[in-house]
C-alpha cells in the first residue's frame, strides 16, 4: 500500500506535508479548569504525530472571555498560560514530524459550559434545536440566546485575531476558523438560527459575511502565506444531523466567499454523515470537488474516510486533496504507518472513549514512548468529526 495516494507528499504554502493525512479536530474537555492544555494534551496529540499523520488538527478552542467558550475544561488561547500550554503541544507534534494547526471555536449559543458568564449568545434569539449534550456536562433544553449586537461581533472578530496570533506565537502552522457543526459562524450561516434583518442576515452572502470578516481580518493581521488560515465548514451540526445547505448555488456562494477572503484550505467536516452517503449534491457534484473547483485551495474531505478503498477513491477522482479522520484516528493512532505496510486499520469501539482504555491498547497498538501509552487515551476525546 506504499502507493496508495493518501500516503503522497502535498505542498501547502511555503510547506510540504509529508502525506495527505489529517488528525480531526476532536472535543477532549480535558483541559484544566482554567483552560490551560496539559503534558497529556502534549503526548495526546504528539501520538498522531509519531504515527505518521502529516497535519494534526487540535480540537475546538476558545477565542475570547466573553461569550466563545463552549464546555468546562476546553482549552483557551487567551490568557498568557494557554499559550504556554499549547507551545508544549506545537513543540512535540513539530519534533514528531507533523504540521500542528489551531482550530479556533467560538461556541455561540450552544455554549454549555462557560466560565466567563452563564449567559449565551447568538445571531438571533432563538432556541437552538434538541437538547444540550450530556457527554459534555449539559442537559435539559439550550437557552435562548442573547442577540449580539454589532458590538459583540467586533469583539468575536476581534477574539479570533488575537487568538491566531498567539496561535502563530506558540508555534502553530497556522488556524482552522471554525465555521462549521452548528457553533457560532455556523449559526449565523443557517437560516433558521439566523433571522437578522442586518448585513449579516438575510441570503448566504450575508450570512456568511461573519465567517469572511473573521478569515479576512487574521490574515491582515498575519499576512505570512506561510501561516496557514483554514476554514472548516459543514452541513450538518452536533445537533441537527440532517441540515443541509440549498443546494449547489448556496454552496458555491460560500465556497466563493471564503476563498475571496483568503483562506490557505477549506475543510468540509462530514457531522453525523459519512463522506459517501452526503457528498453528493443535486447537480451530481460532489461538496468537496465542487469546494475544489470555486475555491481554488485545497480541500480536506472529512466523514467516514478510514476505509482505504474510499480514500484512495476520494483522492484518485479529484474530490479533495487531504483526508481528515477522527474515529479512525483514536481507534490508530499509528494510522499512516499502518497503510504504508499495507495493514487493515483497527475498527473503532465505543470502548476507546472510556478512561480506563488507552488509545493504543484498544488498537493494539504499541509505542516507543512510555508516556505516550500512559496517556492516550481518550478521556473527554469525544469525536465530532
Amino acid at each position: 500500500m506504499t502507493d496508495h495516494p493518501a500516503l503522497s507528499h502535498l505542498d501547502l504554502p511555503d510547506v510540504a506535508l509529508r502525506n495527505r493525512l489529517a488528525v480531526a479536530p476532536m472535543t477532549r474537555v480535558s483541559a484544566t479548569p482554567k483552560g490551560t492544555p496539559t503534558s497529556e494534551m502534549a503526548d495526546y496529540y504528539a501520538a498522531f504525530a509519531r504515527g505518521g499523520f502529516g497535519l494534526v488538527i487540535t480540537e475546538g478552542v476558545y477565542t475570547d472571555t466573553r461569550f466563545s467558550q463552549g464546555y468546562l475544561n476546553q482549552p483557551g488561547i487567551v490568557e498568557p498560560p494557554h499559550v504556554d500550554g499549547w507551545r508544549r503541544v506545537a513543540d512535540a507534534v513539530r519534533a514528531a514530524g507533523a504540521r500542528p494547526v489551531m482550530q479556533l471555536m467560538h461556541a455561540g449559543a450552544l455554549s454549555q459550559g462557560n466560565r466567563y458568564t452563564a449567559r449565551t449568545a447568538g445571531p438571533s434569539a432563538v432556541r437552538p434545536r434538541g437538547r444540550m449534550m450530556e457527554a459534555y456536562g449539559g442537559s435539559g433544553p439550550w437557552p435562548v440566546p442573547h442577540v449580539m449586537t454589532v458590538d459583540d461581533l467586533d469583539t468575536v472578530v476581534g477574539g479570533f485575531v488575537d487568538s491566531a496570533r498567539a496561535a502563530r506565537e506558540a508555534g502553530f502552522s497556522g488556524v482552522e476558523v471554525h465555521a462549521a457543526n452548528g457553533y457560532l459562524l455556523d449559526q449565523f450561516l443557517t437560516g433558521y438560527t439566523n433571522t437578522r434583518a442586518d448585513e449579516y442576515g438575510g441570503g448566504a452572502t450575508g450570512r456568511i459575511r461573519l465567517t469572511v470578516r473573521v478569515i479576512r481580518a487574521i490574515r491582515q493581521e498575519i499576512a505570512d502565506p506561510a501561516f496557514w488560515v483554514g476554514v472548516r465548514l459543514s452541513q450538518g451540526k452536533v445537533n441537527d444531523h440532517d441540515h443541509r445547505w440549498a443546494g449547489a448555488r448556496e454552496a458555491t456562494t460560500i465556497f466563493a466567499a471564503v476563498a475571496d477572503a483568503g483562506v490557505s484550505y477549506v475543510h468540509v467536516a462530514g457531522e453525523g454523515r459519512g463522506w459517501g452517503e452526503a457528498a453528493t449534491l443535486e447537480t451530481g457534484e460532489t461538496l468537496t470537488s465542487l469546494a475544489r473547483r470555486v475555491a481554488g485551495v485545497p480541500v480536506i474531505a472529512n466523514g467516514g474516510l478510514g476505509d482505504p478503498e474510499l480514500a484512495a477513491r476520494v483522492l484518485r477522482d479529484g474530490h479533495a486533496d487531504l483526508l481528515s479522520l477522527g474515529r479512525p484516528a483514536l481507534a490508530n493512532p499509528d494510522y499512516p504507518a499502518r497503510l504504508a505496510r499495507g495493514e487493515a486499520p483497527v475498527p473503532f469501539a465505543p470502548a476507546m472513549l472510556q478512561p480506563t482504555v488507552t488509545l493504543a491498547t484498544a488498537a493494539g497498538w504499541r509505542s516507543d514512548h512510555p508516556r505516550e501509552e500512559a496517556h492516550i487515551t481518550a478521556t473527554g476525546a469525544r469525536p465530532r468529526a
